[in-house]
């Protein structure tokens, strides 16, 4: 696979099986409804681990725009290529949140609550307050980036393979996930990833959902600035110590 593909399907893996989740918990008459948070981490856990051994060997699985800018700003990645990932990682994510919706379409017609629907596809806060919100999105992505550069000490290998997360071996990116789930994201659904929001969000703006209530747009740049934000500033403090 090129770099490009490599991102679309690993981004693809990581949505369907992330918004998968979501839906398996938060739908009416799915046999995981109302299983609760650690489910929904755990998913999501597993969901990343999948995303980074599929892609992992041809892109770096960044399968995030976060993680491909603060790479770009550290240094450890071309700025060329930066449009061409994140245009991937919104394909992948784009078309993922339609096959979860297909898959899971008899429960959000039994679902009669458009939250919970747009829950699936996206993130929102617990308690609505800009500063924090944003906050803790960029706390939670400083956490995975900065984490990821020294896991991986993102350089280039002696035969020019593209080193990101998947020079890790999945599962410890994998557990830093179901980390950051467990202890930061309980506040706004730790998004940590503009395509895994926005993608998702755009498309259940598109889809002929009944009853699905607002798209969210007031709070959609949260969860891409946020993440960035705390991308640049990983990369920024990674090279300042190093």
């Amino acid at each position: 696979m090129s770099p490009f593909v490599s991102e679309i399907v690993g981004t693809f893996l990581l949505i369907l099986l992330g918004c998968g989740v979501n839906a398996n918990v938060s739908l009416q008459k799915t046999y995981g409804s109302g299983s609760g948070w650690i489910v929904i981490t755990t998913g999501w856990a597993f969901a990343v681990y999948t995303g980074v051994v599929v892609a992992g060997p041809y892109s770096g699985a960044h399968i995030n725009p976060a993680v491909t800018i603060g790479l770009a700003f550290a240094g450890e990645f071309p700025w060329k290529d930066v449009p061409i990932y994140i245009a991937a990682q919104f394909i992948g994510a784009m078309l993922a949140a339609f096959m979860v919706w297909l898959t899971h379409k008899a429960h959000f017609d039994a679902t009669s609550d458009g939250n919970t629907k747009r829950g699936v596809f996206c993130t929102a806060p617990a308690i609505q307050n800009v500063g924090l919100n944003l906050l803790m999105e960029a706390v939670g992505t400083f956490v995975l980036v900065f984490t990821v550069l020294y896991f991986t000490d993102a350089v280039m290998s002696s035969d020019d393979t593209i080193i990101g997360l998947g020079s890790l071996g999945a599962l410890p990116v994998a557990l830093l996930v179901w980390g950051i789930g467990l202890s930061l994201g309980g506040t706004t659904g730790y998004a940590i990833n503009p395509a895994r929001d926005l993608g998702p969000r755009i498309v259940h703006a598109l889809l002929p959902l009944k009853d699905k209530g607002s798209n969210g747009w007031e709070y959609s740049w949260i969860p891409v600035v946020g993440p960035i934000l705390g991308g640049i500033l990983a990369a920024g403090l990674a090279m300042a110590l190093s």
